[in-house]
């Protein structure tokens, strides 16, 4: 038998086709288009999700910044406002002491004068004189009196003697005078005494009785070895005030 009778034919080898393949040779079939569409869309999904919350994050950040600097700024006024406050208190008194300061100048400048009036080389010579009567109110029915005597006629001696004072005024409508024991409510009551060479003032109390009602009060002043020296004021003139207020 010949070797072309014995052997069967050979079986045709197929020719690749188009298709894509493996290492091994297998062809590989193509992935769908609809499930990669969703796998996309999912991912722009999450990265859209998180740039919103990463925006909402640093919103809220912004947004507790903005809350502090308002009450920075809060603070701030407050404490001008109390800074204020304070300046305006200090303005009031330092005004008020400067009036203070003004009123203790204007004083000292009065006593200036009057000092220069009976001390100075160019003063007036007077005898006992009472320059001023001053009558404050005290409790009840009290009053107490400042008499300020002066004198300059004769400057290498002393004035010396004693002061009393008479009210007169009128009480259930009629005319009443009242004398030092009455004012001092107490009989032969001791005289206020004085001693100076310029000036001197000398005070004490006296008591009105109920129902009296003062229109002028004088002053008695009695020097030892001289003449009494006499000197009236009205009423509203030594207090201040009207006899009505007495």
């Amino acid at each position: 038998m010949n070797d072309s009778e014995q052997r069967p034919p050979a079986r045709p080898v197929p020719s690749p086709g188009p298709g894509p393949a493996t290492g091994r040779g297998r062809a590989v079939p193509p992935l769908p288009r609809g499930p990669l569409l969703l796998v996309v869309v999912v991912v722009s999904l999450l990265f859209g999700a998180w740039g919103l919350w990463t925006g909402l994050r640093g919103g809220g950040g912004a947004g507790m910044d903005a809350g502090a600097r308002i009450a920075a700024l809060e603070q701030e006024v407050t404490t001008l406002t109390r800074s204020d406050q304070i300046s305006r208190e200090a303005n009031l008194k330092l005004q008020g002491t400067l009036a203070e300061r003004d009123e203790e100048i204007a004083a000292l400048r009065a006593d200036v004068a009057f000092y220069e009036r009976f001390v100075g080389a160019t003063a007036q010579r007077r005898g006992l004189t009472v320059h001023e009567l001053r009558l404050v109110p005290g409790t009840g029915s009290v009053w107490h009196y400042t008499a300020t005597l002066t004198q300059n006629l004769n400057r290498d001696a002393a004035s010396e003697g004693e002061l009393t004072l008479v009210v007169e005024g009128t009480r259930d409508g009629r005319l009443e005078q009242l004398e030092w024991d009455d004012l001092r409510q107490n009989e032969d009551a001791a005289a206020s005494p004085y001693s100076f060479r310029f000036f001197q003032q000398v005070q004490g109390d006296i008591v009105l009785p109920q129902g009296f009602t003062p229109t002028r009060v004088t002053v008695r002043l009695q020097p030892r070895g001289g003449r009494a020296v006499e000197q009236s004021f009205a009423w509203s003139e030594a207090t201040g005030r009207s006899a009505a207020d007495a």
